[in-house]
């Protein structure tokens, strides 16, 4: 199956190395190409890809907003593509907001050409993309933005749905375990885990790896710098 790719990107020469990147591979497809976020969305709309790489900064309208814009259509749209945010450093200050409104991960601009790859697959096959630093970034910016009471008592509520083995994954999960990591913690299958991850995301009605993860901060499961 091949995957269809566009790429948001203010910086024409960016825009044409990933693309030439990419389009040597396969299994991937590139579909379509936009300088900022308002024409992402409209190129989106259009071609329907399977993974949009989304610059995070651009003039007209940012990644953020046209990530947001893609993940949550307007009545009668029903495409959602898979977003991944491009930056220039790990500690954009946007990392919290574009995983909440939905994107499946970050990636680096400087990022070895294997990664970049290598994450389109990951984050086409429904799998979030977050590296260590950036889930770091995301607890800090969760400790900065701690959720009012009432909204993490209802979150708390639905985790309740969840099986103790589950909630043992979730939290996992959310101190940056891969699934290996965890298998090995709970001496399980790694097929077991992956597994688990599926009924807790089913359960709380997630997208992905990513939203478990805020999830689990949100709804107190976990603490920012709680071991």
């Amino acid at each position: 199956m091949t995957i269809k790719v566009i790429i948001v990107d203010d910086q024409a020469m960016v825009r044409a190395g990933f693309a030439a990147l990419l389009a040597a591979q396969s299994d991937i497809d590139i579909v379509g190409e936009a300088p900022d976020g308002r024409q992402g969305v409209e190129v989106s709309r259009r071609t329907h890809p399977d993974v949009v790489l989304m610059d995070v900064r651009m003039p007209e309208m940012d990644g953020l907003e046209a990530a947001r814009r893609l993940l949550d259509p307007p009545r009668g749209v029903i495409h959602r593509p898979k977003v991944l945010m491009l930056t220039t450093f790990d500690v954009d200050d946007y990392v919290y907001e574009a995983l909440r409104a939905g994107a499946s991960g970050f990636l680096l601009k400087d990022a070895p050409p294997a990664d970049l790859i290598s994450a389109v697959r990951v984050v086409a096959a429904g799998e979030a993309l977050l590296a260590p630093s950036v889930t770091r970034r995301l607890i800090a910016d969760f400790a900065r933005q701690r959720p009012a009471s009432r909204r993490q008592d209802a979150l708390a509520l639905r985790r309740g749905g969840l099986t103790p083995r589950e909630t043992e994954v979730l939290e996992l999960i959310a101190r940056g375990l891969s699934n290996q990591e965890i298998a090995e913690t709970l001496v399980l299958a790694e097929q077991t885990v992956k597994t688990h991850i599926g009924r807790v995301l089913a359960k709380l009605e997630l997208r992905d790896r990513a939203q478990a993860v805020i999830f689990a901060y949100e709804s107190g499961l976990v603490s920012p710098g709680g071991q």
